[in-house]
């Protein structure tokens, strides 16, 4: 299998850069890189900082896996979320710097984060599921309801507006967004801030505020699923 994901620890951070030569899709094959890496960090302890290719962060879901339609496409929606759910829960600093264009599930793995920040410039930060004639699923509402303030929420899920990385830093998508030459030094100097806090205090204190959205969304993956599945031509 092609490496589409590197890991480098140091200092008690790991970076995990996520590169498919592309627009880093998420794959199969992408979530299982991604699932080793993360394996290695939890094990490590450490903060993790989860980033792109220049240019791109995530653009999402694989399409031709998508429009193959079938078991696959279903553990690829499945695994998503999946992967999103892992990023709320890991006790340690979870931080995402996004590279570039974040969209679709992409996003949605971005605000799953502790903390994200964005590259300034010509990006784009949107979930574009109803642009392309999808229902937005019930788990990516209840990921972007948690981080969006209210109007930015409705305008991006109901009419897939693009924000720029200023614009998604004042709606509650990015929490900072930084020139491309600053972004890694703000991340790791973010996820050093972190480590230096009390690390159970820290665990504790997230779990408490993430366990609403935990319990919405153990709830909301098992419904969407099963639309997945009718979507996906396997029910």
């Amino acid at each position: 299998m092609a490496s589409l994901v590197t890991y480098a620890a140091h200092e008690g951070i790991a970076t995990i850069t996520m590169d498919d030569g592309k627009v880093n899709a998420l794959s199969l094959p992408m979530q299982a890189q991604l699932n080793s890496a993360l394996d290695r960090a939890i094990e490590d302890k450490a903060a993790i900082v989860l980033t792109g290719r220049e240019g791109k962060f995530s653009a999402g879901f694989d399409l031709v896996t998508l429009a193959a339609r079938g078991d696959d496409a279903v553990s690829m929606l499945d695994g998503g979320f999946e992967l999103a759910l892992r990023l709320l829960t890991i006790p340690t600093p979870v931080l995402v710097a996004c590279t570039g264009h974040t969209m679709a599930m992409g996003l949605f793995l971005a605000m799953s984060a502790d903390y994200v920040i964005g590259t300034s410039g010509a990006y784009k930060f949107t979930a574009n599921e109803v642009a392309i004639g999808m229902t937005m699923p019930r788990s990516a509402l209840a990921i972007s309801r948690n981080r969006m303030n209210p109007a930015a929420f409705l305008r991006a899920m109901m009419s897939a507006q693009i924000f720029s990385p200023q614009q998604a830093t004042e709606f509650g998508l990015l929490d900072a967004h930084s020139p491309a030459e600053n972004l890694a030094a703000q991340a790791q100097a973010e996820a050093r801030r972190r480590l230096a806090l009390d690390a159970p205090a820290y665990a504790g204190t997230k779990a408490l505020l993430r366990e609403p959205l935990l319990n919405t969304l153990r709830e909301t993956m098992k419904e969407d699923h099963l639309i997945f599945q009718k979507l996906c031509g396997v029910a």
